[in-house]
């Protein structure tokens, strides 16, 4: 589980930032994470794979975030794309990207399936064998939806030379692989653990941008292997970000602190910062843990480290 930084700018982009766009890749598996202007050739210079995208997750609908989107629908239609598009945002967008579609005389070759995000408190969205998703609230000054994925445990590795040993049947291997022990022909079981290994550790990524901080925002990511939080200011414009519904350095790292996340990932940096170090050394003062968001950079969980 690692996360791209497509565009770690705030509002406006610069020579060196782009605006807001994550790639999640689960197992070769892609989510697009907002999608501010120029995303399509960001994902081009990153050599990620168009038609692997199949979910895109808004998390609110300032231009920073989504103007890109527009572009990237009708690209991936030019394409040809047949596959279904899921695309999760606030419920209001829904009327706006039909809008768009129709003002644009954009007819898309394939189906779009829109899920709407509302409500003040956590909500699954997304669920699959592999991960499940969570939205939560963010407060902002528009509605504004933060994301949680969590990779779901695998079963456990059946141990080969076990199979041999114990003469395992195949009609029994799956409830193993969940757990279960092995009954032998004498009555004797056979524990579960002398015959199968633990699964890899799951791993766990949380999106929030944009947001103040507020009491709640830490019990929703409590745990996380690998945090990204918008931090726009540094950390004496404090009265700015609580004005704008944005966050500092320190914000964000108190987050991260409370919830006990394994690292945190800064950016939706202002443009006001050419240097971006003095945010993440205040950061590091509350959270050692800390890494700024570079465009083209790329942060596994679990064992964070850009690359």
């Amino acid at each position: 589980m690692n996360l791209t930084v497509l565009g770690s700018s705030s509002a406006l982009p610069t020579s060196e930032r782009n605006p807001s766009a994550h790639v999640l890749n689960v197992h070769e598996r892609i989510f697009l994470i907002d999608c501010g202007e120029g995303t399509q050739l960001q994902l081009r210079r990153n050599k990620i794979r168009f038609a692997k995208i199949n979910h895109i997750f808004i998390s609110h609908l300032h231009g920073d975030h989504v103007f890109g989107l527009y572009g990237l629908l009708s690209t991936l239609s030019l394409m040809g794309r047949k596959t279904d598009l899921n695309i999760y945002a606030p419920s209001n967008f829904e009327s706006m990207l039909h809008a768009h579609l129709s003002d644009f005389d954009i007819s898309l070759n394939y189906e779009t399936r829109f899920h709407p995000l509302s409500g003040k408190d956590p909500v699954k969205i997304m669920e699959d064998k592999y991960i499940t998703v969570t939205s939560f609230p963010l407060e902002h000054r528009i509605p504004a939806f933060g994301f949680l994925f969590r990779e779901k445990e695998g079963d456990r590795k059946i141990i080969k030379e076990a199979i041999g040993k114990f003469n395992i049947p195949v009609s029994r291997m799956n409830a193993i692989k969940k757990g279960a022990g092995l009954e032998l022909d004498d009555g004797m079981v056979v524990p579960n653990s002398e015959i199968t290994t633990a699964p890899p550790v799951s791993r766990s990524f949380a999106y929030c941008s944009d947001t103040r901080y507020f009491k709640k925002l830490p019990s929703y990511v409590k745990g996380v292997d690998l945090l990204y939080h918008e931090a726009t200011f540094e950390k004496d414009k404090h009265e700015l970000a609580a004005t704008t519904g944005h966050s500092t350095s320190t914000d964000a790292a108190c987050v991260a602190r409370e919830a006990g996340a394994g690292a945190l990932v800064i950016g939706h940096f202002s443009a006001r910062y050419r240097d971006v170090s003095r945010l993440v050394e205040e950061a590091r003062a509350v959270f050692p843990e800390t890494y700024p968001a570079m465009d083209g950079h790329s942060y596994e969980a679990g064992n964070v480290r850009s690359f």
